[in-house]
């Protein structure tokens, strides 16, 4: 019978071991003779392989006690974390009232935003141990650095060496170590700008400094102008234009996108490049990177106008009335903000008895008469236009 014959399978690794030497051996006697030596091979084989298979039985059984025991371990690791965490969150709650603690840094207490309950008191203070009363003198008992910024090459995060040529305790260094330390200040130099790109981006940020300090720019636009500078330069857009170009567009569209907003006239009066080369570094950059620069809104430029002129705030707000009621008829359309707003603060004036020359509004908007002359005309009519039909659907 066939299932006589066949032999029963077990999961031992030893019994399988020796099933399979006592096998090996009734086939070599029903066979030929075999001789001694060649009988002790056979029984040494027969013996690694058993040893083997019992060493891997072994390290199996091993691994799975070792991922159970890794996976207690996880397992306690979670619990503790979800403890910790629970422990924390009951810190965050009064335990008067469950309501939300604050720490009120000035006393050195943790109080409940609720009732009041001072939950923590004599707080450990991580401010400096001095006082200053003013900006000069902060900056003087200050112990560290200054704050990374974009608008530094290596973001600000690098040592130099100062120009005064003064020991520790103030006192003059010979000539021999004042050139010594002009060595290492040129090394120094060196080592900061180290290849083409930090060369390149330091020149250009020194350029974005020079001409937002010339525009009276605030440092929120001179830092988005830095971004965008990075990001052209990250882009590979500087091939074939120059720096100062790729520079004054990164400024002139840092100020338009944070609502500052300059004239083409004026950036370009400050820039290094024509107007005709910054106009079309500028097209070339917002295109290529993708910038969301909507039109410049002529109200932005009332407030600046207004100041230069010296105007009340009646005025002012007659001018930006006159601008709203413009865009309300689509009269700005195909118009510059500019000479738009100009022509508002002169309409104003007419409007609230305050008296300006077309001369005076040119020379502060730095456009013609001209353009004043047909812009207040047109926002006079379209503001009775507006204020007819008001009046009829009253």
């Amino acid at each position: 019978m066939e299932s006589e014959t066949q032999h029963t399978r077990t999961t031992d690794p030893r019994e399988r071991a020796e099933s399979a030497d006592e096998h090996t051996a009734d086939e070599r006697v029903d066979g030929e003779p075999i001789d001694s030596e060649h009988a002790g091979g056979e029984r040494d084989a027969a013996d690694g392989r058993t040893a083997g298979t019992t060493r891997a039985w072994s390290a199996a059984s091993g691994s799975d006690a070792g991922g159970a025991e890794r996976t207690g371990a996880h397992k306690r690791n979670t619990e503790a974390r979800e403890a910790e965490a629970a422990e924390h969150e009951d810190e965050l709650v009064c335990p008067e009232c469950g309501g939300r603690l604050v720490s009120d840094e000035e006393h050195a207490e943790t109080v409940c935003a609720d009732c009041g309950l001072v939950v923590d008191e004599d707080e450990i203070d991580r401010g400096p141990e001095w006082r200053a009363f003013d900006a000069a003198e902060r900056d003087e008992k200050r112990r560290v650095g200054a704050p990374t910024t974009k608008m530094m090459h290596d973001e600000g995060l690098s040592s130099q060496i100062g120009w005064q040529d003064k020991d520790a305790y103030g006192n003059a260094l010979s000539s021999r170590q004042r050139r010594k330390m002009q060595r290492l200040r040129t090394w120094d130099e060196r080592f900061r700008t180290r290849d083409s790109k930090e060369r390149n981006l330091k020149q250009a940020l020194g350029e974005i400094e020079r001409m937002a300090s010339a525009l009276g720019l605030p440092e929120d636009v001179r830092e988005t102008a830095s971004v965008i500078y990075r990001r052209a330069l990250a882009e590979d857009l500087l091939p074939g234009r120059s720096i100062e170009a790729i520079a004054t567009a990164a400024l002139y569209g840092a100020a338009r996108r944070t609502g500052t907003p300059r004239t083409i006239d004026e950036v370009a009066a400050v820039s290094r490049v024509d107007e005709m080369e910054f106009k079309r570094a500028y097209r070339y950059v917002v295109r290529q990177l993708g910038l969301e620069i909507g039109p410049p809104d002529p109200e932005q430029y009332v407030s600046r106008f207004a100041s230069d002129l010296d105007v009340s705030g009646e005025t002012e707000h007659r001018a930006r009335e006159l601008l709203r009621t413009a865009k309300r008829t689509g009269l700005h359309s195909g118009k510059s903000p500019v000479g738009l707003a100009a022509a508002a603060i002169y309409a104003a004036g007419i409007l609230t008895n305050r008296k300006l020359t077309q001369d005076e509004v040119s020379a502060a908007a730095e456009v013609s008469n001209v353009t004043i002359r047909n812009r207040y005309k047109e926002l006079l009519e379209a503001d009775g236009a507006g204020g007819s039909t008001t009046a009829a659907g009253a």
